[in-house]
């Protein structure tokens, strides 16, 4: 059974950072890209950075260089570290192996003085 563990959600202030991580088990993903998706009430969940296997990394122009994305496949897990956060970064974001149906339960961010 695969399941997905998402972890580093939080409260943070303006300009602050956070790191998501969501490890992987039950089978190995290493072969498959990997995205962090984030999502507000009535608004669709919208791409935020991705990886594929040869490291190759995509953002959102909102994002970029801000946020980086990176993964371990020894761990079968992906991470979203995120600096000079702003309010408008606050959502839940989720991990997705692209191309399958396996999300992640989603983390919450909120970043507010």
């Amino acid at each position: 059974q695969v399941q997905f563990v998402e972890s580093g959600g939080g409260l943070v202030q303006p300009g602050g950072s956070l790191t998501l991580s969501c490890a992987a088990s039950g089978r190995s993903f290493g072969l498959y890209g990997m995205g962090w998706y984030r999502q507000n009430p009535g608004k669709q969940r919208d791409l935020v950075a991705s990886i594929i296997p040869d490291g190759t990394t995509h953002y959102a122009d909102s994002v970029k260089g801000r946020f980086t994305i990176s993964r371990d496949n020894a761990k079968n897990t992906v991470y979203l570290q995120m600096n000079s956060l702003r309010p408008e970064d606050s959502a839940v974001y989720y991990c997705h192996v692209i191309r399958t149906t396996y999300w992640g339960q989603g983390t919450q961010v909120t970043v507010s003085s």
